[in-house]
């Protein structure tokens, strides 16, 4: 999840550097990990790796590097060390199965400090330093490394609940007999051209809350809806420059709160939100989220200044997985969904040889076990009938991408995956987001001319 660029270079010395003040400079690249492949993604069978060369100026370590093989960041699959005394040195692994590699090195005389799950939604900060391919370093203990087999099909590692469909149309129907009741409150913009308005609505036991922006003229606008990346914050520190941006562009935009607390609050919601109710499906904190996030959708089409057509989903982390639960739940309404490394897939993947990731439910509870199908982003992919695009890092362990793959691998309308070999969770490793950023804004600009676009199917086709 975004963090400010002073708190994020902070997070990158303290663990890259030692701590001492004459060499806060920022991380040093040790060592290069080239791909044997420039993309990371190998068909089933081939020979995937990389070739490791000392960094550009960097003296090369004295003695053995030691690796760790994953796969799904789960299994262990290989072991082995390397010198870089000749200047090179290789990792090679020949998968059989679809899985997500995951690769894990120690330098000489660094002992391995394994980062504590986070519990929040975001990583800890610069726990994996590193990349998957060209570029890749590590600048401390570890390097990590990540490789696709045979992506497209990864699956699902359960069946999704035989009930799910009718427990949700269920939630929906309920949803359906509260009156939406709208209440905007202009604020000042602070921007030129545009409109801005807190809104509260009436949901399921709680009320969504966020901003609304639009161009200050009459006429019929395109809906862009965003969602949130986890955690308790102001919408109005963390994302209202944003909103007031796309709209300034031509879009009707509502900033959707996770929680059902005002916008400009940082306050309001339990801190452990993500795991509240969880030993049951009628009590978890998700279950009011997801029903609040497909009432924005409700209320945005009853506004006679929507275009009639379009209205796209976009979403970072846990805003990615409110965004494809919202896509499964209202279908009909949604034209596209743009997606950065979502969370939300795989909950109880732990459970079937895949580590999971945010929320970190603690699965091993048979009631936990039981509730995070129903909430899984996998079990609602099935329902999504709008073009998506998704980003994933190949080392994020807080978003871990088999989870994302097995999700595209079950909407049936054609979608498009970034894949992002060099990349852990956006905020960790900023630098690696580019596919991300360029081609989530050539999509939207496409999609508020147009109100449609194409998804490039070359990392989703089999």
């Amino acid at each position: 999840m975004p963090m400010t660029l002073r708190n994020l270079l902070a997070a990158l010395l303290a663990v890259a550097l030692p701590l001492s003040a004459a060499q806060q400079r920022g991380p040093v690249p040790t060592i290069v990990a080239t791909p044997l492949k420039a993309t990371g993604i190998y068909v089933a069978g081939e020979k995937a790796g990389w070739t490791i060369t000392p960094a550009p100026g960097a003296t090369p370590s004295a003695g053995e590097f030691t690796y760790t093989v994953k796969t799904n960041n789960a299994a262990t699959i290989k072991t082995g060390t390397f010198s870089l005394a000749s200047g090179q040195a290789s990792i090679e692994i020949v998968q059989n199965d679809p899985a997500m590699l995951y690769v894990q090195i120690t330098a000489p005389s660094a002992a391995p400090t394994p980062a504590a799950a986070p519990t929040d939604g975001s990583a800890p900060a610069g726990a994996r330093r590193g990349g998957g391919g060209r570029g890749g370093r590590g600048g401390g203990a570890a390097l990590a490394l990540g490789a696709a087999i045979a992506p497209t099909k990864i699956q699902p590692a359960v069946p999704r609940p035989a009930d799910f469909d009718a427990f949700w149309d269920g939630k929906l129907a309920e949803l359906a007999k509260i009156p939406i009741n709208p209440a905007l409150t202009p604020v000042p913009a602070g921007k030129d051209g545009i409109e801005l308005y807190t809104v509260l609505l009436d949901s399921v036991g709680s009320h969504v809350q966020g901003y609304l922006a639009k161009p200050a003229r009459e006429g019929k606008f395109p809906v862009l809806i965003m969602y949130q990346w986890a955690g308790v914050y102001s919408l109005e520190a963390q994302t209202l420059a944003s909103v007031k941006d796309r709209a300034a562009e031509g879009w009707l935009v509502f900033n959707v709160d996770s929680h059902d607390i005002p916008p400009n609050s940082a306050t309001g919601a339990p801190g452990n939100y993500q795991s509240v109710g969880n030993t049951d499906r009628e009590t978890s904190y998700f279950l009011n989220m997801y029903l609040r996030d497909a009432r924005a959708v409700d209320y945005i089409k009853t506004r006679a200044d929507w275009d009639g057509k379009t209205i796209v989903f976009q979403g970072t982390s846990m805003g990615g997985q409110q965004s494809l639960a919202t896509a499964g739940l209202r279908p009909n309404d949604v034209t596209a969904v743009i997606i950065n490394v979502p969370s939300g897939s795989n909950i109880d993947g732990s459970l079937h040889g895949r580590t999971a990731g945010y929320p970190n439910w603690g699965t091993n509870d048979p009631k936990v076990a039981a509730t995070a199908p129903y909430f899984d982003t996998i079990n609602f992919a099935h329902r999504i009938k709008a073009p998506v695009v998704a980003a994933m890092g190949f080392i994020d362990t807080t978003s871990p991408p088999v989870g994302i793959w097995a999700t595209l691998n079950q909407i049936s309308v054609p979608h498009e995956a970034i894949p992002m070999a060099e990349s852990d969770h956006n905020h960790i490793t900023p630098e690696k987001q580019g596919a991300w950023d360029a081609r989530s804004k050539a999509v939207r600009d496409q999609l508020l001319k147009t109100g449609k676009f194409t998804p490039d199917e070359k990392f989703t086709k089999p």
